[in-house]
């Protein structure tokens, strides 16, 4: 497939991402012994599981300025995987100085840094937060095993807002704010617990925590729920990870407010891809309109108040809930 590829290091950074036409099964360590570690490192015992191989990710071909997106995904594989020994803010700095990034940027990485002894992250999707002229916001959805010194692997992930400016040969990123969930509440809804266990929605770790946060909208579940007895749905982005604002504008979105889902792949096909049929995208956009969105945007403008469509909206279908 066009998005899927060996997992390959850049600098001893490993990348990941899931393909276009359809996400490879979730990495899962398993049990084996691992092969010793580079001097500096620490080696797990041998009947620790191994870090799962993730696959690298890269752009689709209809994405709208892909070196925008390889770019902030560049930048979030260096900051949250690394090779054996490789943990700390200072080792991050000297990963991101040698890709020609700003070092100072790994101050602000927040959760993807770790002092575990190793770690591989897979993205599992590139999503606009925006896109102008000269600006552009790209959501980097991700998945992540750390290797504590022990040799126990734990699973995490987030979701980043990576901000950037047009500049040559290669934008400028300028900031990068990670997702911050919150912690999970005391007790969840019915319908929470649902959708957290519903097997035709999938939900990256920033948006599984949102939920269970309890800080999603009953009516983005309940829109969920609906579409999902239709379709398997991927969701790339519920509250946490958006823009608090309309990128490029002062007005608020709807997704921090836990009112808006965005969705990048239905029924396995992802939005961006041109092969994807068109019919299957614009019924799902008008299936979330009459689930109860105001405001459904997408890579088709179709007629109706409802619905908007431009650059930001051509990789992922947005449904805002005012209510």
């Amino acid at each position: 497939m066009s998005r899927r590829a060996v997992l390959l290091g850049v600098t001893g950074v490993a990348t990941g991402c899931s393909s276009s036409g359809g996400r490879a099964a979730t990495p899962t360590p398993t049990s084996g012994t691992p092969t010793a570690a580079p001097t500096g490192g620490t080696p797990a015992p041998s009947s620790a599981p191994t870090l799962p191989t993730v696959t690298t990710w890269a752009p689709d071909p209809g994405d709208v300025q892909p070196q925008v997106k390889q770019r902030a995904v560049t930048l979030v594989s260096a900051l949250g995987a690394w090779p054996p020994g490789g943990q700390g803010p200072a080792a991050a700095r000297a990963r991101l100085a040698a890709l020609g990034f700003a070092p100072e940027l790994a101050d602000r990485a927040g959760p993807l840094l770790s002092q575990a002894p190793q770690a591989v992250l897979e993205v599992v999707d590139a999503q606009y937060g925006g896109i102008l002229d000269d600006t552009a916001s790209v959501l980097v959805v991700c998945r992540r095993w750390t290797r504590a010194e022990d040799g126990a692997v734990t699973a995490d992930g987030s979701t980043v807002d990576v901000r950037l400016s047009r500049a040559s040969p290669v934008w400028t990123v300028t900031t990068l704010y990670p997702s911050d969930p919150g912690p999970a509440a005391a007790s969840l809804s019915a319908q929470a617990t649902r959708i957290l266990a519903d097997s035709r929605i999938t939900l990256p770790p920033a948006a599984t925590a949102d939920v269970r946060a309890g800080a999603v909208h009953a009516s983005v579940l309940t829109a969920l729920e609906t579409l999902a007895a239709e379709h398997t749905i991927d969701v790339s982005v519920l509250r946490s990870g958006h823009p608090i604002n309309v990128f490029g504008t002062t007005r608020p979105s709807d997704h921090p407010r836990g009112r808006a889902v965005d969705v990048w792949r239905i029924d396995g096909r992802s939005v961006v891809n041109p092969a994807t049929p068109r019919a299957l995208v614009e019924g799902f956009m008008r299936a979330g309109a009459a689930a109860g969105s105001y405001n459904v945007g997408g890579p088709y403008q179709l007629s109706g108040a409802a619905f908007f469509s431009d650059p930001t909206h051509r990789d992922h279908v947005h449904l805002g809930f005012a209510t």
